[in-house]
């Protein structure tokens, strides 16, 4: 059993910087792959970004590509997403999750392990 905290959310404006956090804990870390999605009200929860186990892959949703970059420290247990450039549509609550399976996933339901998400908020 996987427990996920995410953290570094908040309040920015247009243009500016925010770095989530995300920390594990309770499992074997570099066995997981591990993404980030986004949900807002009234919305669906939407891919962001995934990174491999072995931080060999990563994959970006169209949205976010060229501005957002995940990574991960596997001797820390520790998921990031560097998010530059923000814009107030990507306004959201965030949330990093975990993935057992060695295949990769872009699907809410590939995920077995979810964190309680942090806000990220972009004023205009």
């Amino acid at each position: 059993q996987v427990q996920l905290v995410e953290s570094g959310g908040g309040l920015v404006q247009a243009g500016g910087s925010l770095r989530l956090s995300c920390a594990a804990s309770g499992g074997t870390f570099s066995s997981y792959a591990m993404g980030w999605f986004r949900q807002t009200p009234g919305k669906e929860r939407e891919f962001v970004a995934l990174i491999s186990r072995s931080v060999t892959y990563t994959s970006y949703a169209d949205s976010v590509k060229g501005r957002f970059t995940i990574s991960r420290d596997n001797a820390k247990n520790m998921a990031y997403l560097q998010m530059n450039t923000l814009k107030p549509e990507d306004t959201a609550v965030y949330y990093c999750a975990a993935r057992r399976s060695p295949e990769l996933g872009h699907a809410v339901n590939n995920y077995d392990y979810w964190g309680q998400g942090t806000q990220v908020t972009v004023s205009s």
